[in-house]
């Protein structure tokens, strides 16, 4: 089985300065053991971004991605019509953050979707169970 990791978690992971890098750490090595992890096409433009604006070193993000993360999911048309679903249900909810979080929705090898953002584990009409990293994440 898979884990769909969102963004935060992924920068998380990287940054050892970010508030939620004891917890990312933890979590992604514990699910390593038996469990692969998948990203959604957005996590990975949104982190390869951050590294590009200086924020991360891009050789470690590209290592992340190469090295630990099995499948990199497309956005299709329907990620697509589920994240619209989940943004109309959950207004709170970023469009990036309704696209991750359909990514996990719809794939049927996923059986969790682990995010440090609180709107997330909180969206309507999820069905994939969501691990909410962090301690008081909004």
């Amino acid at each position: 089985m898979a884990v769909v990791l969102d963004s935060s978690v992924v920068v998380g992971f990287l940054d050892r300065s970010d508030e939620l890098h004891d917890a990312a750490d933890e979590t992604i090595r514990e699910i390593l053991t038996s469990h692969r992890l998948f990203v959604s096409v957005i996590t990975y433009a949104e982190v390869l971004t951050g590294a590009r604006l200086g924020h991360h070193d891009e050789e470690q993000v590209i290592g992340f991605f190469t090295d630990l993360i099995s499948t990199v999911v497309p956005v299709d048309i329907e990620i697509g019509d589920c994240a619209a679903r989940l943004r109309a249900e959950s207004k709170a909810l970023a469009m990036p953050d309704a696209l991750i979080a359909a990514t996990a929705e719809i794939n049927g090898e996923i059986e969790l979707l682990v995010s440090g953002d609180g709107d997330v584990a909180k969206a309507k009409g999820l069905g994939c169970p969501v691990r909410l990293i962090g301690v008081g994440r909004t």
